[in-house]
């Protein structure tokens, strides 16, 4: 049976859940000290409310792109819409952090089920000579989330609670069920194995991994019970995801992460730099909310706002940068973006004092979002570029995976920083008593902006190495040079 689709309408209505899902990244990091002051809660545990949705997130990435290959991107993207909603009112109901993190959780399983989907029928829909302008678009709204997130959350935070920051997400599900279950095409599946050891190997590997990071100050890197040591759990988990990489090396069947992709110079790159951008990016909005709010007294909406620049510099430049990128190839328009971006972070940790002016903190935001409109769309174009539609779900999978596990060990490493700069310079340092509120002597609060300050150093170095790794990009082959094969018949495209 024939369908018509109309390539755009159903990309903009998959971009209403994706940038929902990737607002939920980062829209917690303003609200972060608020909630620990609810909650009465430690510094580690409250990271643990972001890190919970972004291990949920990334652990089955691997799956969820396979599963839209076997059962129809379109049903599992709608199943993980409607689980992904309905955990957002669990999150906002919740009554103790850890209902809250059990909540995220869940959330976070229900993004996993989405976000393979989008990439995968955009490969799908548009022909190749149109994918780059939609590959743009799609990786441009991924960026501007992940900004908007931690703007929306300090307005949402002040004006009617933390818990709308969940709330929100609730008629805004509605509202992308129903547009996607009338735009988005029916596209048909094909059969698959499950490689379950695959599974287990790499959920359990990462979890291992970042269990240990972010817990290893808690148990000050020693021993966590019995004979089990942080280092151990650390190595564990390393070992684990080694064999996983080992696995799909063997594995004659199908294996969950078919090394063959990495063949491709640009995909190999673009999943390098993509880990270190989900460093960079989840590392920047934590010690700024705990700077402004702590440091320099400001509300979450204040704090929020404080943040603009960069994401109104970067969704005005975005698209532009896109059509740049796709005319000259990405390696130096990504490399100008991310040179650009480690300098913004420099400089924000280096104007990060307790009496810096505001209006003067408002400058590295503003070049920030001249840095990030030239990642994520190009990064994302380039990636699935050269991949052929049978391998659309898995390189799909594989791309967001490498995102959120980036985001994961950027959140776990995060924790890390804080709390070692924090003792460094707070005397007497307890990790629940640094909140909105808090009455900190000049000391302390001169202290504390330091801390956030060296914290922020982290997104630098991540957004620098970058720069590095994109030069290994080569000039992409045309669009539609080989043209790639596309679903048998059963769609028929429109235009615009």
């Amino acid at each position: 049976m024939t369908q018509t689709v109309r390539p755009w309408p159903a990309l903009w209505a998959l971009c209403i859940g994706f940038f929902m899902i990737l607002v939920d990244t980062t829209i917690v990091a303003i609200a972060n000290p608020v909630i620990l002051a609810t909650f009465d809660a430690d510094l580690t545990t409250v990271i643990w409310v972001t890190s919970a949705y972004l291990l949920a997130y990334a652990v089955p990435l691997l799956v969820t792109g396979r599963l839209g290959d076997r059962f129809g991107p379109k049903r599992v993207y709608l199943v993980g819409l409607v689980l992904f909603t309905l955990a957002s009112l669990a999150c906002g109901l919740a009554g103790s952090i850890e209902m809250l993190i059990a909540a995220r959780a869940v959330q976070g399983f229900g993004a996993a089920l989405m976000t393979p989907q989008t990439m995968a029928i955009i490969a799908r829909v548009f022909p190749p000579r149109g994918r780059g302008q939609a590959m743009g678009a799609w990786g441009a709204v991924g960026g501007l989330a992940t900004l908007v997130g931690p703007i929306l959350g300090g307005v949402l935070t002040d004006t009617v609670g933390w818990e709308w920051i969940f709330f929100v997400n609730v008629p805004v599900g509605v509202v992308a069920f129903v547009v996607a279950w009338r735009l988005v095409p029916d596209l048909e599946g094909h059969p698959h194995r499950f490689d379950m050891v695959g599974v287990a190997l790499s959920g359990l590997g990462l979890f291992l991994l970042v269990f240990g990071i972010q817990e290893g100050e808690v148990y000050d890197w020693g021993v966590m019970f019995g004979p089990v040591t942080v280092w151990g759990v650390i190595v564990t988990g390393v070992v684990l995801l080694v064999l996983f990489v080992v696995w799909q090396r063997v594995n004659r069947a199908e294996p969950l992460m078919p090394l063959s992709l990495f063949r491709d110079r640009n995909f190999s790159v673009a999943n390098a730099t993509i880990f270190l951008v989900g460093v960079g990016i989840t590392a920047m909005p934590v010690p700024l909310a705990f700077y402004f709010q702590v440091a320099r007294g400001l509300d979450p909406t204040l704090a929020a706002l404080m943040l603009a620049p960069m994401a109104v510099v970067s969704g005005v430049l975005g698209p532009f940068v896109g059509k740049l990128s796709d005319r000259i190839g990405p390696r130096w328009v990504t490399f100008a973006a991310f040179v650009v971006s480690a300098l913004a972070m420099a400089w924000y940790a280096a104007t990060m004092t307790i009496d810096a002016p505001f209006w003067l903190l408002l400058l590295p935001s503003a070049l920030l979002g001249v840095g990030v409109s030239g990642m994520f769309g190009p990064l994302a174009s380039t990636a699935t570029r050269n991949l052929p539609h049978t391998q659309a779900g898995a390189g799909s999978g594989v791309y967001s995976t490498t995102r959120q596990m980036g985001s994961v060990i950027g959140s776990a490493l995060l924790a890390v920083l804080m709390n070692v700069t924090l003792a460094a310079h707070i005397s007497g340092f307890v990790p629940g008593a640094i909140h909105p509120g808090s009455e900190l002597s000049a000391e302390d609060g001169s202290g504390l902006a330091t801390a956030m300050s060296q914290s922020l150093l982290l997104s630098a170095i991540a957004f620098a190495v970058c720069a590095v790794v994109v030069v290994f990009f080569e000039k992409p082959r045309p669009w539609g040079a080989p043209a790639t094969p596309q679903t048998a018949g059963s769609v028929v495209r429109e235009g615009r």
